[in-house]
């Protein structure tokens, strides 16, 4: 299946971020100096749990190939394994990384995590980085670490985009306001996916007051045939317009079929569905790896989790597709972008929704992750939720009103 995805297309772009990174601080500050000066030669391990057919492996693939780039990596640094599933197959990919020469190992799946653990503490000497897993904030173990990003700030900038298109909708007489219900085709009932469509929604909603939102799960990241039907069910439940958390072009497709208005992730759908794409965002890994990189080259430790946002530029959106979107979109989103960097807005802000039809004032979430997902920490403070402040993997798994769950994939 090709699939036609904007990559990052700049090489001055990828070495000027890589310029503000520090050597193993916080990006964009600190010191760092040429990052192609490394103090230490390293090799570097990526496990993916697909290849370049999926949107979310892709966006891991692309990121190491700018990073690779931009700390100035031969090819024989870098070994990649692809179609890795979330079972024992990780921990072997992983020690055969580490036997390989690997000083540093990066695995993108949630499921990969408790293989990559096992590994981790077989080869202390060897450092190992997962994506989206909640595990490394509590074992504290000085070789495993988890990273993610603010994504569900691009989320809810994306949300504007939707906002403003079933604003044009209705203003042209298409649908009527109570009328202007969104799909969200979305993989698993997990945190991550909750965060996710639950920001798309309220950015939607800060536009379009009278918006709702209907969500379909699949039970799979990555499903072709299972993300055109949902998409194709919730078009059938009166949607107006889709988005999605799923990782192929199942959803996007549906909705070019059926000229159904669509914001898609993890990268442009643009050239396949030219009249109904509107806009994507993603998460872009070159930051991480770059930091990540470099903490091992210069003997640094890495932050056990550590998140990237719109500064750093690991949360990205695409450019908006005037074809289908509508007019003032590109200048929303960017005052909107503005503000949450300033921190003047929160897309968590808990006057923005309500819980059976009260504003929360208060909320435990398991961020310390154990069998039983016991709440255990405070999130809501100075009126806003806080996602991803007190580990790097989301954990808003609120059900807020205006969002109809039609199904439920665990």
């Amino acid at each position: 299946m090709k699939q036609n995805l904007i990559r990052l297309t700049s090489a001055v772009l990828a070495g000027s971020l890589c310029m503000g990174l520090a050597a193993c601080g916080e990006p964009g500050t600190g010191s760092g100096g040429d990052a192609k000066e490394g103090k230490k030669s390293v090799k570097v391990g990526l496990i993916c749990l697909h290849d370049e057919n999926s949107t979310y492996d892709l966006n891991f693939l692309n990121g190491l190939n700018e990073a690779k780039k931009a700390l100035g990596l031969s090819d024989d640094q870098v070994i990649i394994k692809k179609n890795i599933p979330e079972s024992n197959e990780c921990k072997e990919a992983a020690v055969d990384l580490a036997d390989r020469g690997c000083d540093i190992i990066f695995a993108d799946s949630f499921g990969h995590e408790p293989y990559l653990l096992e590994a981790a503490e077989a080869y202390p000497d060897v450092q190992f980085c997962h994506a989206t897993g909640t595990l490394a904030h509590t074992e504290k173990r000085d070789n495993f670490h988890d990273a993610f990003a603010s994504i569900y700030e691009g989320r809810y900038l994306a949300g504007i985009a939707a906002g403003l298109k079933l604003n044009e909708m209705i203003d042209d007489g298409k649908i009527k306001p109570e009328e202007a219900v969104m799909g969200y085709v979305g993989a698993y009932t997990y945190a991550e996916v909750i965060s996710g469509y639950t920001s798309f929604y309220l950015g939607a909603k800060s536009v379009c007051p009278s918006t709702t939102m209907k969500v379909q799960f699949t039970g799979s990241w990555y499903d072709e045939t299972a993300e055109k039907e949902a998409a194709t069910k919730l078009i059938s439940e009166n949607c107006v317009l889709i988005s999605q958390h799923a990782d192929s072009m199942g959803a996007p497709t549906a909705c070019e079929n059926g000229r159904v208005p669509n914001i898609s992730y993890n990268g442009s759908t643009k050239d396949a569905c030219p009249n109904t794409f509107i806009v994507s965002s993603r998460i872009d890994w070159m930051p991480y790896y770059v930091y990540a990189i470099q903490c091992v080259q210069n003997g640094e430790q890495i932050k056990t989790d550590w998140v990237g946002d719109l500064s750093t530029g690991s949360v990205r959106l695409t450019e908006v597709n005037e074809q289908a979107a509508a007019a003032g979109t590109q200048a929303a989103i960017d005052e909107a972008a503005a503000k949450l960097k300033s921190g003047e807005l929160h897309v968590f802000d808990t006057s923005a929704f309500t819980v059976e039809g009260k504003m929360l004032t208060s909320y435990e979430a398991d961020v310390d992750t154990d069998a039983e997902y016991k709440p255990d920490t405070e999130v809501i403070k100075d009126g806003y939720f806080h996602e991803s402040e007190y580990r790097s993997a989301p954990y808003f798994d609120i059900k807020i009103d205006g969002i109809e769950q039609l199904n439920t994939m665990f």
